[in-house]
């Protein structure tokens, strides 16, 4: 029996969304963000040099339809990425009402969220009172630090030391919807901090935030580093996903990375966690060796957006994309016949835009073991559906399959 191997690249995505005017960072609006478009763009010119050298490779995946996807979406030029298409490609347009992870894995999962998420303002205290006096009682301490937007790294080298002398919680959030706490894994302790994040999530779940974040770290006072031990306590999908549907068809699935958290572990068989991008990638290529017949594996790979993409690091994001593409062309090797793997993301996070948040685009729907041709603009809940036509399972919700005869060009 065929199996399906669904691989998001966190925060890749390659421009274009038509609504990307309501969504800002910094105050400017996301229009024209593309995160793709514009690393090709900053190689090509000389402008990413670090750690790496010249225009983008990424020949396993432009062999895919990379770059025709990105000008499909964006209309933008793909320095280095000009392959002719060997594969089926196109790109996705979400429709839910945010540019953050759980939306957009939901929605490619087959469930758009059909609720508005909530966030904080943007001003200092953020946090309501009530909120607080929570986090204070559930974590024994007489306050808080933070109560802010921030970014994680640059509020724990602020707070750092405060955080050692009170033992009070880093909290803080984002344009995102989430509220994130950090905290010392030795001082303040790692399971005390899950333990906090868990007990706040029902608290947070029902204001409709969507995720509380652990955040931990570890070091002295100008050396603060977090660690790999992140937890995400995540609202639970609002109908079932291309999970469940696989799980209740009989069939094994697996997810790697952050899935586990993004699903509230809903339709999930068995979790391969690593502490970074590299070790899940060997969880990866591992499964297409061993996964079974009918199976479903879901991937994330996060260090686009949590190391390069939030930190504007342009030339980081471009070694990360290269390195990624050759470590995809050797999973693909790996791969039998029948297989299907769909390469996508959940979002962008430009790193040659305004401010360090995620932006509004569209993904790059890439696919292995569909024949080749052009799929065309097509919605995120097709790829879920995609993937469940591929396993012989019965889609629900908006979903329509692109796995049909390949469009003409």
């Amino acid at each position: 029996m065929a199996r399906a191997f669904l691989i998001v690249m966190d925060s890749v995505g390659c421009g274009g969304a038509p609504d990307a005017g309501a969504f800002f960072n910094a105050g400017v609006p996301d229009t024209g963000a593309n995160t793709l478009g514009h690393i090709a763009e900053a190689c090509a010119a000389g402008r990413a040099e670090e750690g790496r050298t010249g225009p983008l490779r990424m020949p396993n995946l432009d062999a895919l339809g990379l770059g025709a996807a990105i000008r499909l979406a964006s209309g933008a030029k793909t320095p280095g990425l000009g392959a002719r298409p060997a594969g089926r490609w196109g790109a996705a347009t979400e429709v839910s009402k945010g540019k953050d992870t759980p939306s957009g894995h939901w929605e490619l999962a087959g469930v758009p969220v059909p609720w508005d998420w909530a966030y904080f303002p943007a001003t200092e205290p953020a946090f309501p009172d009530a909120l607080v006096s929570e986090v204070c009682a559930k974590a024994g301490t007489e306050g808080i630090l933070g109560n802010c937007h921030a970014s994680g790294t640059e509020i724990i080298a602020r707070l750092g030391e405060e955080h050692l002398r009170t033992g009070w919680p880093i909290c803080y959030t984002s344009a995102d919807s989430v509220f994130q706490i950090a905290a010392h894994e030795e001082s303040f302790g790692l399971e005390r901090l899950v333990a906090l994040c868990e007990a706040l999530a029902p608290t947070l779940h029902a204001m409709k935030v969507g995720r509380v974040i652990a955040r931990p770290f570890v070091g002295a006072p100008g050396n603060f580093t977090r660690t790999a031990n992140r937890r995400d306590f995540a609202i639970a999908p609002p109908a079932p996903t291309l999970l469940d549907w696989v799980a209740e068809a009989g069939f094994a699935t697996h997810a790697v990375g952050k899935i586990g958290d993004i699903f509230s572990m809903r339709g999930i068989g068995k979790l391969h966690k690593g502490k970074s991008d590299a070790d899940l990638f060997e969880q990866l290529m591992g499964l297409a060796g061993s996964a079974e017949p009918g199976s479903f594996t879901f991937a994330n790979f996060v260090e686009f957006d949590s190391i390069y993409g939030h930190r504007r690091d342009i030339s980081g994001y471009a070694g990360a994309l290269e390195w990624f593409d050759e470590r995809a062309g050797a999973f693909l090797k790996r791969l039998r016949p029948g297989d299907l793997a769909i390469f996508t993301a959940d979002h962008g996070n430009d790193p040659s835009w305004s401010g360090s948040d995620h932006t509004r685009e569209r993904v790059p729907v890439l696919v292995h073991g569909a024949g080749a041709g052009e799929i065309g603009l097509v919605a995120f809940a097709d790829v879920g559906a995609s993937v469940a036509a591929h396993l012989g399972v019965a889609p629900r919700g908006p979903g329509r399959s692109f796995l049909g005869p390949a469009a003409s060009h």
